[in-house]
C-alpha cells in the first residue's frame, strides 16, 4: 500500500493540535498560577500530570485499541482531546484542571502513536526517517506556532481561552483524518500479551526509555522558561512569546533535520551527538541574564540539539523490535511524558533549592545521566544503529 497524498500532512496538523494542546501550558504558568492563587513551581506540576497520564495511559490505550482500524482510532482519539481542552477551559479549580489533562492525555497518548506507526507502515524503509519526522513536524511546529499563540492569547485574553484555541483547531482536522487515512488499516494487531512481552524485553525498553532521560534534561528548564524570562530578563508578554518563536522555529528545523541526518549517520551517532549538544548548553543558562542578542542564539541552538532527536530515536527503536513498532511507538511517546513530568519535578526541587538560575546546571546534570544512558543502551542492544 502506497502512502495517499495527503496523508502526512494530515497527520502532520492533528499532532500539531496535539502539541499545542500540551505543552500550551508552559507559555502561560503565570497566568493560571495567578488565577489560582498558586506558584509556577506548583502550577508546572499540571506539566506532571499530564505527563504522567500519558505515559501510563498511551500504552495501554494503543494495546487495548490494536484490533481496531487505524483511521477510527484516530478520529476518535483527536476528538477526545478536543473535547477534554473545552474542559479544561471551563475547569473551575485546580483540581479539576489535573483531571481534565489527565482525559487529554488519553487522546493525545493514542494519536501521536498511531499516526507515527501509519506514517513508518506506509512508507519505504530508506525513506522511513523522513516519513515520521514529517508527521512529529507538527509537534515541532506547535512550538513554533502553538505554545507562543497559547502564550500571547493567555496573557491577553485569559488561559481559559488558549485551551478554547486548541479546542476548535482539532476540529476541522477530524474529518480529513476519515477522508486521508485508508480504511480498515492495521499493520500488525497489537495485543495486551505482546505490550507484556516488549516490556520484559531488556534491551529496547533500556532504548525507549532513552526518550525520558533525554527530554527530562531538556523539560527540568523548559517547563519553567517564562518565569526564568520574567526574573532574571524582566521580560513580560512580549518579550516571552517572542522566545518561544524562537525556540519554536529552531524545533522545526531540528525536526526536519534529526531525520535527514539519522538517515545519512546513523541513529546512535545522531542521538550521541545531541547529548553532547545539552551538556554543552544547558549550563549557560544560569549565567542569566545575558545580552539579548546572545539569549536569542543559545535559544535557538539549545532547541536544535532538542528537536532533532525525535526522528533517530522512533528508528532505533523501531529497528529493535520492528514485529511490535505500534507498541514501542506508543511506549515511546510514553517516555517523552515520563521525561516531560520528571525534568518537570526536578525542576521545581533545583527552583525550590536554588532558584531559576540553578536549572541550567540541574539540566546539565541530566543531560550527563541521557549520555551515560545511551551508550550503556547501546552497549547491550549489540546493534548498530
Amino acid at each position: 500500500m502506497t502512502t495517499p497524498p495527503r496523508l502526512i500532512p494530515v497527520l502532520s496538523a492533528a499532532n500539531f493540535v496535539i502539541g499545542m494542546g500540551a505543552f500550551v501550558l508552559i507559555g502561560m504558568l503565570t497566568p493560571v498560577g495567578q488565577d489560582f492563587g498558586i506558584a509556577p513551581g506548583r502550577t508546572g506540576w499540571l506539566m506532571t500530570t499530564y505527563a504522567l497520564a500519558y505515559a501510563v495511559l498511551s500504552p495501554l490505550l494503543v494495546s487495548l485499541t490494536g484490533s481496531v482500524g487505524r483511521r477510527r482510532v484516530l478520529a476518535y482519539a483527536l476528538t477526545g482531546f478536543a473535547v477534554a481542552n473545552l474542559l479544561s477551559a471551563i475547569a473551575p479549580t485546580e483540581f479539576t484542571l489535573h483531571l481534565t489533562r489527565i482525559l487529554a492525555a488519553a487522546g493525545a497518548g493514542m494519536l501521536t502513536p498511531v499516526s507515527a506507526s501509519v506514517a513508518a507502515g506506509l512508507s519505504a524503509p530508506e525513506r522511513r526517517g523522513k516519513a515520521l519526522a514529517a508527521v512529529i513536524f507538527g509537534l515541532s511546529l506547535a512550538q513554533v506556532l502553538g505554545v507562543p499563540a497559547g502564550s500571547f492569547i493567555a496573557y491577553t485574553f485569559g488561559w481559559r481561552a488558549a485551551f478554547v484555541v486548541v479546542a476548535l483547531l482539532a476540529l476541522p482536522i477530524i474529518p480529513l483524518i476519515w477522508r486521508t487515512v485508508p480504511s480498515g488499516l492495521a499493520f500488525q494487531t497489537v495485543t495486551l500479551p505482546e505490550l507484556g512481552r516488549t516490556l520484559r524485553d531488556g534491551p529496547t525498553m533500556l532504548a525507549v526509555s532513552f526518550t525520558a532521560t533525554f527530554l527530562a534534561a531538556a523539560y527540568v528548564l523548559y517547563t519553567y522558561l517564562a518565569p526564568l524570562l520574567e526574573q532574571t530578563m524582566g521580560y513580560g508578554r512580549d518579550g516571552i512569546t517572542a522566545i518561544l518563536l524562537v525556540f519554536g522555529a529552531a524545533a522545526v528545523i531540528g525536526n526536519l533535520a534529526g531525520g535527514a541526518i539519522a538517515d545519512r549517520i546513523g541513529p546512535f551517532r545522531t542521538l550521541l551527538i545531541l547529548c553532547a549538544g545539552q551538556v554543552a548548553t544547558l549550563p549557560l543558562f544560569s549565567l542569566m541574564p545575558l545580552p539579548s542578542p546572545a539569549l536569542v542564539a543559545l535559544i535557538a541552538l539549545w532547541s536544535l540539539f532538542i528537536w532533532s532527536m525525535m526522528a533517530g530515536q522512533q528508528m532505533r527503536i523501531i529497528a529493535l523490535r520492528p514485529a511490535a513498532a505500534p507498541i514501542v511507538l506508543a511506549l515511546n511517546a510514553a517516555a517523552i511524558y515520563i521525561g516531560a513530568a520528571a525534568g518537570s519535578a526536578i525542576g521545581s526541587v533545583v527552583m525550590g533549592i536554588g532558584g531559576v538560575q540553578a536549572l541550567g546546571l540541574g539540566g546539565m546534570a541530566v543531560a550527563l545521566l541521557a549520555t551515560g544512558h545511551i551508550l550503556w543502551s547501546e552497549r547491550l542492544s549489540g546493534k548498530k544503529s
